[in-house]
């Protein structure tokens, strides 16, 4: 099985705050990490190569120190890392982001001499919560798609039998390969590394693709900022108003009557 896991490296959620001047990320002295959902996904990937055999490859885009996030992913068993780099994808929203990446996968495919068979992608980053990148990825390279994976049941004979939450519980749905597989939380533990191949990881040699290495696959007009359909007006935090009125009257007829008043004198409805 050739396997590729997307990684993105984010800042950590529980340490981002927000300037309340310029409604803009605080990023100084946040540290970065792993996406958690990615952190999944590989687990997954990483379970599939030890069922069906092969290799397990990380793919991410970002700046150099993206590499760090890519290291963590080798740490634990990944075979090798790429890194997608360049100034001109900066400022890439989802759709734009999903098209370099697929661009990407062409570029390591045609490297390689051979598709791959599986991408595995988190459900979404914490910093952003879309949750389009998988699905646009799929689009972009005409692969069927499996969302919200919980479990790997099966990898045999060409299709991939997936474990997917649903509202109700779960289903057991099945893929032809290629295909492209967006992971939530897991019902299993992620693997730690060793110390040993910590140290490996450390030494370990980052591939980085450039926009220039690109050039066969990609339309740099529908990359960064220029081929973002989407924009980020403002960020900001929510005010929270702690007022409580606590309705209960003898009857739910009446309480409703009196919670109808309420808010229309709040002008809510």
């Amino acid at each position: 099985m050739n396997i590729l896991v997307c990684v993105k490296q984010v800042p950590d959620t529980t340490a981002v705050k927000i300037d309340p001047v310029t409604n803009t990320l605080i990023r100084d002295g946040v540290p970065s990490i792993l996406n958690p959902f990615d952190g999944f996904a590989l687990e997954m990937a990483l379970r599939m190569k030890e069922q069906a055999g092969g290799t397990v490859t990380l793919l991410s885009m970002g700046p150099a120190q993206a590499e760090s996030a890519l290291r963590d992913g080798l740490a634990v068993g990944a075979d090798e890392a790429v890194l997608v780099s360049g100034r001109e994808f900066g400022g890439s929203d989802t759709l734009a982001t999903s098209y370099i990446l697929s661009c990407a996968v062409k570029v390591l495919e045609a490297r390689k001499g051979e598709k791959f068979d599986v991408i595995f992608c988190g459900k979404q980053a914490i910093d952003g919560d879309t949750g389009q990148v998988g699905p646009e990825m799929a689009e972009h390279l005409d692969y069927p798609q499996i969302t919200y994976a919980t479990e790997l049941v099966s990898c045999e004979a060409g299709k991939v039998r997936i474990r997917k939450e649903t509202a109700d519980g779960y289903d057991v749905l099945e893929a032809a390969l290629p295909a492209v597989i967006s992971v939530t939380k897991t019902p299993f533990e992620l693997r730690f590394p060793t110390v040993k191949k910590r140290l490996a990881a450390n030494r370990a040699q980052i591939v980085t693709i450039t926009p220039q290495d690109m050039e066969e696959q990609i339309d740099l007009t529908r990359a960064g900022l220029k081929g973002s359909p989407t924009k980020v007006k403002k960020s900001f935090t929510p005010q929270h108003n702690k007022t409580c009125v606590l309705v209960e009257e003898d009857s739910l007829s009446v309480s409703a009557v009196k919670l109808v008043a309420l808010l229309s004198d709040a002008k809510k409805i």
